[in-house]
């Protein structure tokens, strides 16, 4: 039945991700992935929903709104470029700093759990590899790595998080 569930689902959950991703600035794939996670979770802890079409675009809406949220929220460092292209009209401190920066990612990176210090590691690469490729050099599904890099992102940000001083006020 839950076999039955899922191919039913796959269409309309591909249709209503194609929609709606784009709008949120991510990819449908990666959308997608987050919403079978979410089905997957309420299949173990209530069973199948009994209204399936209307919970998958549910779910598809509240993935949505989570993603403009943590959008919304996520600023980036600009002033903290690693990317040793641009130490070219930099002075000796600067170039000091940036590497001291590049020493520290790549640590903390070592420390992460699981598969996440090659995943990252691979992103990191200064070849710069394609999705297809970090994917066949992993050995996991091209569609998993947007929601696992995302994951090791936030393992990443809360391992940093003590260690890295509040750039401004807030509230």
């Amino acid at each position: 039945m839950t076999h039955d569930l899922l191919t039913d689902l796959r269409p309309l959950l591909a249709a209503e991700a194609c929609a709606e991703a784009h709008a949120t600035g991510t990819e449908p794939g990666d959308l997608e992935q987050a919403v079978w996670l979410r089905l997957l979770e309420h299949l173990a802890s209530d069973g199948p929903p009994s209204d399936p079409h209307g919970w998958l675009r549910r779910a598809v809406r509240a993935e949505v709104r989570r993603t403009r949220r943590t959008t919304r929220f996520e600023q980036p460092y600009d002033t903290y470029d690693t990317d040793p292209a641009d130490d070219r009209d930099r002075g000796p401190e600067q170039l000091a700093l940036a590497a001291a920066r590049r020493r520290a990612l790549r640590e903390a990176v070592r420390r992460l759990p699981g598969r996440c210090p090659r995943l990252l590691e691979a992103f990191l690469s200064p070849e710069d590899p394609t999705y297809q490729e970090i994917a066949g050099e992993l050995g996991i599904s091209q569609g998993s790595l947007g929601p696992e890099r995302s994951r090791c992102l936030g393992c990443l940000r809360r391992l940093l998080a003590p260690e890295v001083a509040a750039r401004q006020l807030r509230g």
